[in-house]
């Protein structure tokens, strides 16, 4: 109770700054009103889905919608309260020292009336997250992109040059709201003619019965040489309670049935061997290994112990903290890794090949796109689906090629 109490009482803080702002530039009155009765009712909405929740008993679309508009209504306000403290700064000083130079002839107001020019200068600025907050939830959770990338490799069995994967990753198909989007996400997919497909986790948020409505949909993805996945800690469902361990155990072979129906041959920590013109290329998947409190059930080695030191290897990890703490050390030597897991954190600035940034960042240091460590490659997917946050706000859903190149070894 008293974290509710705090939560009010911070957002009614929050508030005698932005409605300040609000009443200086507009004077009617029902759009003063009409303020109120939308943040009474985002408020309500919120407190109402989540009084009360634990994490164990499932999150619904209507939870996901109750923090998005909760996130709408919050981030702009926090705009204006900057803007509007600032602007104290300056207002409070002077309103001490008329009290004590003016006295009565201040007929005790002191404070200087609110600037109406800087507060349609702070309304301005609020509107930007606004908008891109509202764009995020209705059109940018489906505005997919295809991030095509080429790497070139000495090593790489002249077979394969020229070859083509996409990768997909963390789908969460319980929040999907759209059928027709995700069906225009997978033509696009099989638009790009790779040779392979991988997907590399988190295909549901907690229960297998979330794909179910998909398994058509999914099961058009197309590819020569097949489809492939690995789980990631989604899949597993850890963060939801069970009626009984058969009951979990059972949630699990489904959700691995399901992506049978649909094409993928799931790798389990265990591996494949992808041949052409008589060369090969080693598939190695791991299970979900992820540092910071994660499920740690993918092993390296037991994946990779029917292929040779030798080969050419491509490996499939959840998470890129894999990467980071285990694969790029192991003498192995995987040579592209594919994880993703991190979204993009489903907010952030982007530029495509000029900048990109994110608050993942100060939690994963590999959080999106291509990384080279140690004369080895990690692609780190933003995402196919979204979670929590029913939207993506400058880091959009991703689908990413990559082309394998036959580098010239320099003599």
């Amino acid at each position: 109770m008293l974290r509710w109490i705090f939560f009010l009482a911070l957002f009614g803080m929050i508030d005698l700054y932005a409605f300040q702002a609000f009443k200086t530039v507009v004077k009617n009155n029902w759009l003063l009103i009409l303020y109120w009765c939308i943040t009474v009712f985002v408020i309500g909405n919120f407190v109402f889905h989540y009084y009360g929740f634990n994490r164990s008993d499932g999150f619904t679309q209507a939870h996901a919608y109750a923090f998005g508009l909760l996130i709408a209504l919050l981030i702009p306000k926090m705009v204006l309260l900057v803007i509007m403290f600032g602007e104290d700064v300056f207002r409070v000083p002077q309103a001490i020292y008329r009290y004590f130079t003016e006295g009565d002839t201040a007929k005790g107001n002191y404070f200087a009336n609110r600037r109406q020019f800087l507060s349609k200068v702070a309304l301005g600025i609020a509107a930007i997250p606004l908008a891109s907050i509202i764009y995020g939830m209705y059109r940018g959770k489906y505005n997919y992109k295809v991030l095509k990338y080429t790497l070139s490799f000495e090593d790489l069995p002249e077979a394969f040059d020229g070859y083509k994967i996409t990768q997909i990753s963390d789908i969460h198909s319980g929040s999907f709201d759209n059928i027709d989007k995700v069906n225009y996400g997978v033509d696009l997919i099989n638009l790009q003619q790779s040779d392979v497909i991988l997907f590399t986790g988190d295909i549901v948020n907690n229960s297998a019965d979330e794909l179910k409505p998909y398994v058509e949909t999914f099961s058009k993805l197309k590819a020569k040489d097949g489809l492939f996945s690995v789980l990631g800690n989604h899949d597993y469902g850890d963060y939801i309670s069970w009626a009984s361990k058969e009951a979990k155990a059972q949630n699990l072979k489904d959700l691995k049935d399901y992506q049978k129906q649909i094409g993928f041959d799931l790798l389990l920590n265990d591996s494949r061997y992808i041949e052409k013109n008589g060369e090969r290329i080693a598939l190695v998947g791991v299970e979900n290994w992820g540092a910071g409190g994660f499920k740690k059930a993918g092993d390296l080695k037991k994946a990779s112990q029917h292929i040779a030191k030798e080969d050419f290897k491509i490996l499939m990890s959840h998470d890129p903290s894999h990467w980071e703490r285990e694969v790029i050390h192991d003498d192995y030597h995987y040579h592209l890794t594919f994880s993703g897991h991190t979204h993009g954190m489903q907010f952030g600035i982007e530029i495509p090949g000029w900048f990109k940034w994110s608050p993942v960042k100060w939690r994963y240091k590999y959080w999106a796109g291509i990384y080279k460590e140690m004369g080895q490659y990690i692609n780190v997917n933003r995402g196919f689906g979204y979670l929590a946050f029913p939207g993506r706000v400058g880091i959009w859903p991703e689908i990413t090629v990559i082309e394998l190149k036959k580098a010239v070894k320099e003599v």
